[in-house]
């Protein structure tokens, strides 16, 4: 059975879209049965040009990518998922909607890159995405089958001290 995860950033512009494309390489390379998708409670419509570049140059595919709202998932229809992750203090402050299945939640903070100076703004998304990619990889790594929801928030939140 298929592990579902959705990742929220206020935008899905940059950090979100990092760690939907990032989770989505790692289960393709590992032969992982995860899939991650990513969502904003105010999307900005468009994917920040530099989080496409890092993915690109990190050997991701990028081409279904897209700034999408978490309304795309809730209601009938929607995969489940078992794992809903932040990944912006202000998406999770935010009151989220019910999610089907009451998946697992966590928060996992990273700097906004699209906030660096321009001259520096490619290393700072080259940089967020290798923390993410870090994480990601723990992630997709855990025995989804096998952890019950109280294990995996414990694996979730020992990850986030990473």
């Amino acid at each position: 059975m298929s592990t579902n995860i959705l990742v929220l950033c206020t935008h899905n512009s940059a950090r979100s879209v990092l760690s939907e494309g990032m989770l989505n390489h790692w289960a393709g390379a590992l032969g992982r049965d995860v899939h991650a998708y990513s969502a904003g409670s105010a999307p900005s419509g468009r994917v920040n040009p530099y989080a496409l570049e890092a993915l690109s140059n990190a050997g991701v595919r990028t081409e279904a990518l897209r700034s999408k709202s978490w309304d795309e998932f809730v209601g009938e229809g929607v995969p489940r998922m078992r794992v809903v992750i932040t990944v912006c203090d202000s998406a999770a402050a935010e009151q989220c909607p019910y999610w089907p299945g009451s998946p697992v939640q966590v928060h996992w903070g990273y700097a906004d890159p699209s906030n660096a100076a321009e001259p520096e703004k490619g290393k700072a998304f080259e940089l967020t995405r290798q923390a993410i990619a870090y994480r990601m990889l723990q992630l997709v790594q855990l025995p989804f089958e096998r952890l019950s929801d109280a294990d995996l928030q414990a694996a979730l939140e020992k990850i986030s001290r990473t």
